[in-house]
């Protein structure tokens, strides 16, 4: 006779098969192949992981930057902002609630792509790695508030921001594109000059953020600066900035001369971008770096990188076989 658990079955041993039973049931029904709900998540993830730049861009001008002065709490007796912390501490702990609104979207993405995990596409390795990123990132948000907005510590946050832009845009690519089925369609002479063109945007960008540690925008009155000259600097910014400017016209009339066409497109919205970000830098610079100017320049840097990251990409090609998911193998032939 039994009571409530079959012969020689341990009651922590139904519980546990039950989970697994639960938890396989709920695997069954995620999606094994690329959706239009797929899609819609890696672009959400691409712009939300954009938008907290500006965001976070908003909070350092408005000099919000210890708007909540210490962390993980916002202040030592609590987790929100208070009336008495003013705008400041709203904007400061409404960019901190942004961090929850990235989790969501990047743990819906995670679960999109989890049956992916095989399929040559390398979704769910970059779905891993923006999901780990994210936390990475907040704490270090609350060291830079720990430290006093150390400007080094604010160009790290700036850095990774980044970084999650690029993963995020080669997380949209990786949708349309598998990993697997690609094939160089460029010349290696090509590649090599697209490659360092990648180089050279991020040494502009490292280089714009040592200049934005040098001017007046530090996040808070009493916030300190590295201390080096803004000027010189801006100078010597300009520097790898229009190098930049110039291997992407080289990259530009190559791949129209050879009829690249998704290289050419994309080429073209790299030297947008850069059109762009070097007029902005240039108001910015003969305005006296208006906040506004100053917002831009850097959302639109991480959007420079970002058409880079296409670039790169777009000189490989599927393969003339494509071994489709499932999923799409079905829908085709619904279609059909």
């Amino acid at each position: 006779m039994t009571h409530g658990t079959d012969a020689g079955q341990s009651p922590s041993g139904s519980v546990l098969g039950q989970t697994l039973m639960v938890t396989r049931r709920l695997r069954e029904r995620l999606p094994d192949g690329i959706t239009r709900a797929t899609r819609v998540l890696v672009w959400t993830t691409l712009v939300v992981q954009t938008l907290v730049v500006g965001t976070g861009g908003l909070v350092r001008l408005t000099g919000s930057g210890l708007g909540c002065p210490t962390w993980p709490r916002c202040t030592a007796d609590s987790f929100v902002s208070t009336p008495e912390m003013g705008v400041h501490g709203i904007i400061e702990f409404g960019n901190r609630l942004l961090t929850f609104v990235l989790v969501i979207v990047a743990i819906a993405t995670f679960l999109a792509v989890l049956r992916l995990r095989n399929r040559g596409r390398g979704l769910f390795s970059i779905a891993l790695a923006i999901g780990l990123g994210i936390p990475a990132q907040g704490v270090i948000g609350g060291i830079t508030v720990l430290t006093g907005l150390n400007p080094y510590i604010v160009g790290l946050h700036f850095v990774v921001s980044a970084v999650l832009v690029v993963l995020s845009t080669v997380l949209v690519w990786r949708t349309y594109h598998p990993l697997d089925e690609a094939e160089r369609s460029v010349p290696s002479s090509f590649l090599v000059l697209a490659r360092i063109t990648a180089v050279v945007v991020g040494i502009t960008i490292l280089v714009g953020i040592v200049v934005t540690g040098s001017g007046p925008h530090a996040g808070d009155q009493g916030a300190a600066r590295n201390g080096l000259d803004p000027e010189l600097l801006q100078h010597v910014h300009s520097w790898p900035a229009y190098t930049t400017f110039g291997l992407t016209i080289a990259l530009v009339v190559i791949a129209a001369r050879n009829g690249w066409t998704a290289v050419s497109r994309w080429t073209r919205v790299l030297l947008s971008a850069e059109l762009a970000q070097i007029a902005v830098g240039l108001i910015q610079a003969r305005t006296g770096l208006p906040e506004f100017l100053v917002g831009l320049h850097m959302v639109l840097a991480c959007l420079l990188a970002s058409a880079m990251t296409a670039t790169l990409l777009s000189t490989t090609r599927r393969a003339d076989v494509i071994r489709l998911t499932p999923a799409e193998v079905r829908r085709s032939a619904h279609v059909g």
